[in-house]
């Protein structure tokens, strides 16, 4: 009878705990983070270097039979070292962007505790920008005019504890940079995020 009743449990609280993975759910939370930034080119006529930015902004999580969708919106300091070939220049790249992120992925284990895969591509708005290393990569790639927005594609994996949320993922520029330079300028990012789930 004991072992009769030890099997039903299991057996319930097994369906219980695949259930809640299968059904409809609706996460929001906060989340900060340190990224770091390079430069990529088609040409060699800098060498790049990365450097520490910062990342901090809101993600949802819409989920449902072991998927979700999880859109985020950050603010991003990204910064980059570079080294002109021409005089031996040192420049550096510092720009605020707004992020969009929009991740497909799926959640591997049961309960409060699970490990994430999620890949998506990332729409970034330039929201302000220093003109030390626009203005001189304009001089060098004869051109001035820098585009406000790019597109780059993310993918990383992460892990949840309770409430808590941590991510390591790349990101890699595909939208050039320039408008009408000769040289393709794009960016290449790695962040690590620690989030927090708020309901």
């Amino acid at each position: 009878m004991k072992k009769t009743l030890l099997s039903i449990c299991i057996l319930i609280s097994t369906v219980t705990i695949a259930s809640a993975q299968l059904l409809p759910t609706f996460q929001l939370g906060i989340k900060g983070g340190l990224n770091f930034s390079s430069l990529r080119t088609d040409g060699n006529w800098f060498d790049k270097s990365s450097r520490t930015g910062y990342q901090a902004g809101l993600w949802a999580r819409i989920g449902g039979a072991g998927f979700h969708f999880q859109p985020e919106l950050y603010v991003t300091g990204k910064n980059a070292e570079a080294k002109v070939n021409e005089g031996d220049a040192e420049v550096k790249m510092d720009f605020t962007s707004l992020d969009l992120p929009l991740l497909l992925g799926t959640r591997i284990g049961l309960g409060p505790i699970a490990a994430r895969v999620q890949v998506g591509p990332v729409v970034s708005f330039i929201i302000d920008k220093d003109n030390s290393v626009f203005d001189r990569l304009g001089e060098v790639g004869k051109t001035g005019s820098y585009k406000n927005q790019a597109i780059a594609l993310t993918g990383g994996v992460g892990v949840d504890i309770m409430r808590l949320r941590a991510d390591l993922r790349y990101e890699h520029g595909l939208s050039n940079l320039t408008k009408d330079g000769a040289e393709s300028q794009k960016i290449n990012v790695w962040t690590i995020g620690i989030g927090y789930r708020l309901f």
